[in-house]
């Protein structure tokens, strides 16, 4: 059952109801002594919460998309530097032959010429 927020015209109170979506919307102020017309407010609502398993992005994938993701699986491992590599990390495991080639280190920056005069 949603919070719903009023607000009365009269006096200017702002108050919060818990009542069920099929209950009448409020008319009158809670305060006795007003007794003033309300109007309910915009409300900004409760995050939703996903629970269980289902709710990540891969999950529903299309088959021809899953299809080209293999394909490109399969061609990148075909690569000549991947095939060099695996086949230099034959006796590793399965596992570390998987995973893809550290990244080279980035060359020294040479050092800057005078100019000469």
């Amino acid at each position: 059952m949603p919070t719903y927020e009023y607000q009365c015209e009269k006096c200017g109170k702002t108050f919060e109801v818990f009542q069920s979506m099929k209950d009448e919307r409020l008319t009158t102020c809670q305060d006795a002594a007003c007794g003033g017309k309300v109007r309910r407010l915009l409300g900004t609502g409760a995050g939703i919460i996903f629970k269980g398993s289902g709710f990540y992005s891969t999950d529903y994938r299309s088959s021809g998309y899953k299809e080209a993701a293999r394909k490109d699986s399969q061609s990148s491992s075909s690569s000549p530097s991947s095939s060099a590599s695996s086949s230099s990390a034959s006796s590793s495991s399965s596992s570390e032959a998987s995973k893809p080639a550290a990244p080279s280190a980035p060359s020294a920056p040479s050092a800057p010429s005078k100019p000469s005069q």
